[in-house]
């Protein structure tokens, strides 16, 4: 594999998760790769216009590039969630057109938007009215059982025309009524040519794939093949993969050891306890990080005994890691 572009907005990305990627997972993740593209959980435009701004846009300045995924279906509502993410220092707008989860239907945004591209290209439009930095669409393949390519051309024409350049291709249908959240992350069949299909019909934009990226060949491939990619579970169950890719991907810049990142991540996580922020929800992101190695099993145990929790505090991070022994 020869050395790719390594600096390419979107070449690493890791996705929006709901309930996992928060402001001190996105500070792990970017200790392990210096280039990733770091996204927010999708943030409700309610919730920012109608609720506490800083507790859901504060982020650390080394998480840059950090992206703010948006979850709504108005226009101005979107514009003026995204005008706040632009102020905070959010590096790109990402709208989410994929979530097919029943309370996102609910609300009529999130994958069930690919019915309606028009009003989706209106959203884009104010968005892009509203800020400088690059609005952007997450979205699936199709809706249900309809696996018709001409469906998400169309709606992906759609934004183009409007302006949208960068399209992050979760490469799988959502069905809407009858699967789970969890299911349509596993049961809808994935369809990476389809996504290929799209960067051949509109060249100038930037296709980046998601969806069952799991191994670091295969993510290599895909990035050679499109514009980038995009890590979800991978990155939350096996995070060393960000710094596997990253090696492979600019093999002349120096990585810190694990060690290392175990000294930064206590640094973090001591100042963020000692600011109140519950040690469970600081160590969850690390849970999965010795995936693989000998103790891993120990190491998760460890880090998510309550007990040990209150009774260690941030020094649990280095009992566990001297267990790993």
């Amino acid at each position: 594999m020869s050395c790719m572009p390594h600096l390419a907005p979107w070449r690493l990305c890791v996705a929006p998760m709901i309930d996992v990627t928060d402001r001190h997972c996105r500070y792990f993740h970017r200790l392990l790769s210096p280039r990733a593209r770091l996204y927010t959980e999708m943030i409700t435009t309610g919730a920012l216009l109608h609720g506490d701004v800083g507790r859901h846009l504060d982020f650390d300045p080394a998480e840059h590039p950090v992206a703010l995924q948006l979850g709504g279906s108005e226009p101005e509502a979107l514009a003026q969630s995204a005008r706040l993410g632009e102020r905070w220092g959010y590096d790109e707008i990402n709208l989410n057109c994929g979530c097919p989860s029943e309370r996102v239907q609910r609300g009529a945004f999130g994958a069930c938007l690919m019915a309606e591209p028009r009003l989706v290209a209106d959203c884009i439009r104010a968005m892009q009215d509203a800020v400088s930095v690059p609005v952007t669409v997450k979205h699936r393949l199709g809706l249900d059982y309809d696996e018709s390519y001409d469906f998400v051309r169309d709606f992906v024409g759609t934004l183009h025309e409007a302006g949208c350049r960068v399209f992050i291709v979760h490469a799988r249908n959502a069905v809407l009524k009858g699967l789970s959240p969890k299911d349509n992350r596993e049961k809808p069949p994935l369809r990476y040519a389809e996504a290929l299909r799209l960067k051949q019909d509109f060249p100038d934009a930037t296709f980046v794939l998601n969806g069952g990226l799991a191994e670091v060949e295969l993510c290599l491939d895909w990035m050679e093949r499109l514009d980038g990619i995009m890590l979800g579970r991978a990155a939350w169950h096996h995070p060393d993969i960000l710094a596997e890719l990253h090696r492979r991907m600019a093999p002349d810049e120096a990585l810190p050891e694990p060690g290392a990142v175990l000294d930064a991540w206590m640094e973090y996580v001591s100042v963020q306890h000692a600011r109140g922020v519950p040690l469970h929800i600081l160590v969850r992101g690390v849970l999965g990080w010795r995936t693989g190695r000998p103790g891993a099993r120990q190491w998760r145990r460890m880090l998510s005994d309550p007990a040990l929790l209150r009774s260690e505090g941030p020094a649990v991070l280095r009992r566990a890691w001297q267990a790993l022994a």
